[in-house]
């Protein structure tokens, strides 16, 4: 049976229809897909940004704190720097008052016989050889000497052993230092540094050199001099 025009044109317009449905379906389709993927990739790249910023201020964080503790370090520093130089500078006022003092302490006879006695004494004990020789200021040969003769007897009863002792009338000490004594073994090589100066200087932990090795014991200087 033959259409008519009419058929014909109401088919065609069906056909168009469910062709514009599809059309319609499709683009919906496609509009909502590229809508899932856009949103997919602005969340990938607002994450990636995010991760970058988060990373970038964690960073600055850190060389803000390292820049504190750097400061902070310095800062300590500079304060043990000056609590140093304050101490530094305390103790060499204090040896410099000590060392004019120590110029007074020969001027009192009885109490710079008692103290040469006492030094003397620790070099036989530090020393502990049978023969020593003794060095001092030509002023002070005869306390010396007198000192010499008192500890004798008492070294003897405390170590059970002779001692000979010579007082070096050729080589003494610089008048000029404030006193005391060196002590030697016999063939000079060990030296017992019991001069005021010396013991000031134990105090300013002063005790070593090129030209020798020093030791302390018992409040005094040991030198061994190189062969």
């Amino acid at each position: 049976m033959a259409l008519t025009d009419a058929d014909v044109q109401k088919q065609i317009k069906h056909m168009m229809g469910f062709i514009e449905q599809e059309a319609r379906e499709k683009v919906e389709e496609i509009d909502a897909k590229a809508e899932e993927e856009f949103n997919i990739e602005k969340g990938r790249l607002v994450q990636t940004h995010r991760v970058k910023i988060m990373g970038y201020y964690e960073k600055k964080e850190k060389q803000i704190e390292q820049h504190k503790k750097v400061q902070m370090s310095n800062l300590l520093n500079q304060a043990r720097l000056k609590v140093l130089k304050a101490r530094d500078d305390m103790i060499t006022d204090l040896l410099n008052e000590a060392r004019q003092r120590l110029a007074e302490i020969a001027k009192d006879t009885a109490s710079y016989s008692t103290l040469l006695e006492g030094l003397v004494l620790q070099g036989f004990y530090q020393l502990l050889e049978p023969k020593v020789t003794i060095r001092c200021r030509q002023q002070d040969v005869e306390m010396v000497q007198a000192a010499v003769n008192k500890i004798i007897p008492i070294y003897k009863e405390a170590v059970k052993r002779n001692i000979v002792v010579k007082i070096d009338l050729e080589r003494f000490l610089p008048s000029g230092i404030c006193g005391g004594v060196e002590v030697y073994n016999d063939n000079g090589k060990i030296k017992v540094s019991n001069t005021l100066e010396n013991r000031l200087e134990l105090i300013a932990q002063q005790v070593e050199n090129d030209q020798f090795t020093t030791f302390i014991e018992f409040g005094c200087v040991i030198q061994f001099y190189s062969v």
